[in-house]
């Protein structure tokens, strides 16, 4: 780490202009949140291997923010090399570098890491000092990354219509539409998921994330995919082809965004006249190009005229997160399989900890007979053979494809990591006598999973119950919520702190995220989160979202409960206001450990709630199972009383 810091602080001062401070952010040339091998570029400078976070280096320090899913676990991997900024508790970035780098600073940054929003906001922070944002032609890292990992040629695939359920026709229309409502010659689409959505493709290029590095042109007329030409197989060439897209080389998109500004820019064939003989290239020339400011990159900006930007949230990204009904019909097909997943998994890790332990089990309340832990490798449960194991379950139900983020499998003090990754290097040995926490989803052509249990195999003390309950009350509470259209879910947050609140107790990330149709498992633009930008999106029908309260405790334990949400328009008594009601639906069927409840602490409605669920995860899964493993979520699911 010391050498990295030193060549890249040499790099800073012969640089034109010399640096006084570099940075090193977390996303790719398409602002993803999760980016391939190569381009883990912040996590290659630091050693935090956490999704989100930006590295900031000086001549003489190195500082890295993060929010509060990392706090902990950013504290254990960085080095003393560096300083950690807790989002929230800090200042913000941008005005840290204002106040604190001297004035007329040079900030390099790679442009086409950093979104226009972003470019922009400290560009405006840096104003008071006349310190300057400079865009370096190169990556400064990538000079001094020895083994960065090389690129690799990941075919793209058609997603068939069966799954997308919607054409590529009938979306191509829909955006045209929104171009001609704001006057728009055509849109740059930058965003890896909105492209793969629009043009019904997936790909690898990113783990866990089935989407293809591309961008996206699209006017009034003409619509353009930007790829690795190699990646194109003879099908999806047909595809694209019959969809009148074109496929041009991945890096062509600079120039060609410089073209369309110039109103110079034509499909290579463009041959076709319109019915007033004017060529479809001299076409609305007078209109703007739609940018994405959160997710298109700096170093397309430049190229734009900028009284010819309309710097506006794409239209995508709302389209997308409103799934149809094919998308939804996927989702609760997908979860009730991966549920079954889940399910086995729970049953098998039960038997293996009784064996292996001596362990209570899942439903008795004892200490384990066997506190040794085991002494033969093949023998020993850890926190990375037993998420495999739960891969293996899901990996045999149909439509799957792979992971949709690597599986938080956490055991005692671990758990009390938001986002705790497991390496075979460091993981923990299972233990009996304190609360495992994993998080997981999978990746299946008809949808996208993510679910969260904590469970525990021994005798689990009155504090870890009493917490437990309130993370459940508060999931409870925000899935029976009834609230009208034009919601936020910023305004929704609260439902489910509230019983952890009443404890003097709480969590550090947002309540609730959307969920891709065989896409991304974090998707906007909605959110249920206390954080501001969660005020922008309302919540609408057949979006998706999460309900992931959680109560984390430093050095000792943590606990989260999640199930995926759809949103449905909700039969409710009256109509204040003529707005409509809203509801939730999960679709997520996994039973709740009841030694872990205090139902002293659930009202009646409460109680029913769990019975209710638990009745349908023994009907819904019935199929899927085994005589055993029916048995086992027959128990599992019986009702509780105070």
């Amino acid at each position: 780490m010391t050498e990295i810091l030193a060549d890249l602080r040499s790099l800073m001062a012969s640089h034109s202009p010399p640096l006084d401070a570099l940075v090193v952010p977390s996303e790719d040339y398409h602002q993803s949140e999760y980016v391939s091998a190569r381009d883990k570029r912040r996590e290659f400078v630091s050693g935090f291997t956490g999704s989100a976070g930006l590295a900031l280096i000086t001549m003489n320090e190195a500082r890295l923010w993060t929010d509060g899913r990392y706090f902990l676990q950013a504290s254990q991997q960085l080095s003393d090399q560096w300083k950690l900024m807790r989002l929230g508790e800090d200042p913000a970035v941008d005005i840290w570098m204002a106040d604190n780098l001297p004035n007329n600073a040079a900030v390099g940054v790679d442009p086409w890491c950093i979104s226009v929003d972003t470019a922009q906001r400290w560009e405006r922070a840096f104003a008071k000092k006349q310190q300057n944002l400079v865009q370096t032609s190169t990556n400064l890292v990538d000079e001094v990354w020895k083994n960065r990992p090389p690129a690799e040629t990941n075919p793209a695939m058609v997603q068939p219509l069966k799954f997308a359920g919607r054409s590529v026709a009938d979306k191509l229309e829909a955006l045209r539409e929104k171009l001609m409502q704001e006057k728009a010659q055509g849109i740059i689409i930058t965003a890896l998921d909105e492209v793969a959505w629009l043009y019904n493709v997936r790909g690898t290029d990113v783990s866990y994330c089935p989407v293809v590095h591309s961008f996206a042109i699209v006017t009034s007329k003409s619509a353009f995919f930007y790829v690795n030409k190699e990646k194109v197989s003879s099908e999806v060439s047909s595809h694209l082809e019959e969809n009148g897209i074109e496929v041009r080389e991945y890096g062509e998109v600079s120039s060609d965004v410089a073209l369309l500004a110039a109103n110079q820019f034509s499909p290579s064939s463009a041959t076709d006249i319109t019915e007033n003989g004017i060529n479809e290239a001299e076409e609305n020339t007078c209109g703007f190009v739609w940018v994405d400011p959160g997710s298109c990159c700096y170093a397309l900006y430049p190229k734009l005229n900028s009284d010819k930007v309309l710097l506006q949230q794409s239209p995508l990204a709302l389209a997308k997160a409103i799934k149809n009904p094919v998308e939804l019909d996927g989702l609760r097909k997908a979860h009730i399989r991966d549920g079954a997943a889940v399910v086995q998994y729970l049953v098998w890790l039960d038997k293996q900890m009784q064996e292996r332990y001596g362990a209570a089990g899942y439903f008795l309340e004892a200490a384990s007979k066997n506190k040794q832990r085991q002494s033969s490798e093949t023998l020993k449960l850890t926190e990375v053979s037993v998420s495999d194991k739960l891969e293996g379950f899901r990996a045999s139900k149909e439509h799957f494809r792979g992971l949709s983020f690597p599986t938080i499998s956490s055991v005692g003090p671990n758990a009390a990591i938001i986002h705790y990754s497991p390496s075979v290097e460091t993981c923990s040995e299972l233990d009996p006598d304190s609360i495992y926490l994993f998080d997981s989803g999978a990746q299946y052509q008809d949808g996208t999973t993510d679910i969260t249990r904590t469970v525990h195999f021994g005798k689990p003390s009155t504090h870890e119950k009493a917490c437990y309950t309130a993370v459940l009350k508060g999931h409870i509470s925000l899935d029976n919520a009834r609230f009208p259209n034009g919601t936020t879910g910023h305004t929704l947050d609260i439902l489910a702190r509230v019983p952890l609140w009443k404890d003097g107790l709480d969590y550090r990330h947002g309540t609730g995220h959307g969920i891709g149709s065989y896409l991304n498992v974090h998707e906007g633009p909605h959110l249920i989160s206390f954080r501001p930008h969660a005020r922008h999106v309302p919540l609408q029908a057949s979006m998706t979202v999460t309900d992931e309260p959680g109560y984390y405790e430093d050095g000792n334990f943590g606990i989260r409960l999640e199930n995926v949400l759809i949103i449905n328009e909700a039969d409710t008594k009256f109509n204040f206001g003529d707005k409509g009601y809203l509801a939730f639906e999960h679709i997520t069927w996994v039973p709740y450990q009841k030694k872990l409840i205090d139902v002293s602490l659930l009202s009646s409605e409460e109680i029913e709630w769990v019975n209710s669920y638990h009745s349908t995860c023994r009907d819904i899964l019935a199929s899927y199972l085994n005589e055993s493993e029916m048995a086992w979520l027959k128990k599992s699911t019986e009702p509780i009383s105070v």
